[in-house]
């Protein structure tokens, strides 16, 4: 899967991500792609993490994940949470497309991650199938040519 984030779309999700940030009490959220890119990232501790690393490694648990599902005959495990001693990661694959990473501490509590991340993930969901749409939009609106256009347009 391959897409082109427009700018509107990013703005729009990096605005999810601020607000699910403070409304979670997070300390970072990322958006990754299922190819491990970060797509966008909000938090006050980002700069203390190796943010390419945390996006290829979250992708790569999905992925392992994904096949440990497929062993045991479900389809999916679309939710992950990691509990640490200081932090926690909660994992959410949105609408089989990317991926939303949050991280949080104590001030904060996998309930209501939980409950943030659905609002979150509603939206987000909801601004790749508007991307979807206008993709194939462009699409169906591209010119074709047939050999008397391009004759005529190379015509002296």
């Amino acid at each position: 899967m391959s897409f082109v984030l427009h700018d509107w779309a990013y703005r729009q999700i990096k605005a999810i991500s601020d607000r699910l940030t403070r409304d979670a009490n997070a300390k970072v959220v990322f958006l990754v792609d299922k190819n491990g890119l970060l797509i966008a990232a909000s938090g006050d501790d980002i700069q203390n993490i190796d943010t390419t690393s945390l996006a290829s490694l979250a992708a790569g648990n999905i992925a392992a994940t994904s096949g440990l599902a497929e062993l045991i005959g479900e389809r999916e495990f679309s939710n992950l949470f990691h509990e640490g001693e200081r932090d926690n990661i909660h994992i959410t694959l949105v609408d089989e497309r990317v991926i939303l990473v949050i991280i949080f501490d104590k001030r904060s509590s996998l309930g209501l991650v939980r409950l943030r991340v659905k609002r979150a993930s509603e939206e987000i969901k909801k601004i790749f199938q508007e991307m979807e749409k206008e993709a194939q939009s462009a699409e169906g609106s591209a010119f074709e040519f047939d050999d008397d256009d391009i004759d005529k347009l190379f015509a002296d």
